[in-house]
């Protein structure tokens, strides 16, 4: 199975949400690279396809931190449901969709400059990052305010734009967003890395 087609299915089983088919359309249109795109320039994910393969391992990772124990019992994720985990690991990075461009860079290898294939980012709608996927989203269907957090803030401590209050008013707040937030570092530097 494809990455395309494994997050076909997860949508297709667990977002059922009114305006859900409608994003999904838009997502496997010619007005979207989602499928096609990377998840960075040069860092996690920095290929063709990057996008959709970090989604769904977020996807995972946010599976398995939500089956902890302590997750469960004391921090009280313990009724999350299984559309507000799709929605929030495989869209939380929604704002991602046309942004990339293919390009070319020059690096030394053994000593010798070479042209090697990179991405710019090209961002025509600079509404910030887990905002823009709040605004993408909410276009086509309603999101719950923990899955607006969640999404909004997933970046977490790692964000240079946000005060780190809200950050940790966010985390305490709503625990969702903590859960998204450490599923998506755990792919991006666990699983991910930078592509070398």
């Amino acid at each position: 199975m494809t990455s395309k087609e494994r997050f076909i299915e997860l949508y297709r089983t667990y977002i059922h949400r009114d305006g859900s088919e409608k994003l999904l359309e838009f997502l496997m249109s010619r007005s979207s690279d989602f499928f096609e795109a990377p998840a960075s320039t040069r860092f996690h994910g920095a290929y063709k396809g990057g996008l959709v393969d970090h989604s769904l391992n977020v996807y995972e990772c946010l599976k398995d931190y939500l089956e902890r124990p302590r997750v469960r019992e004391i921090y009280g994720l313990n009724s999350v449901s299984e559309e507000s985990i799709a929605i929030v690991a495989l869209l939380h990075d929604i704002c991602k969709v046309n942004v990339y461009r293919p390009s070319k860079r020059n690096v030394k290898v053994d000593g010798q400059w070479q042209s090697v294939d990179t991405f710019e980012f090209h961002d025509d709608l600079p509404y910030g990052h887990g905002e823009k996927s709040v605004y993408m989203i909410t276009g086509f269907m309603r999101l719950t305010r923990d899955e607006s957090f969640a999404i909004r803030y997933h970046m977490g401590f790692s964000s240079e734009y946000d005060d780190p209050r809200s950050i940790g008013y966010t985390f305490e707040h709503f625990p969702l967003a903590f859960a998204l937030s450490t599923a998506d570092m755990e792919a991006t530097y666990f699983l991910e890395g930078e592509k070398k």
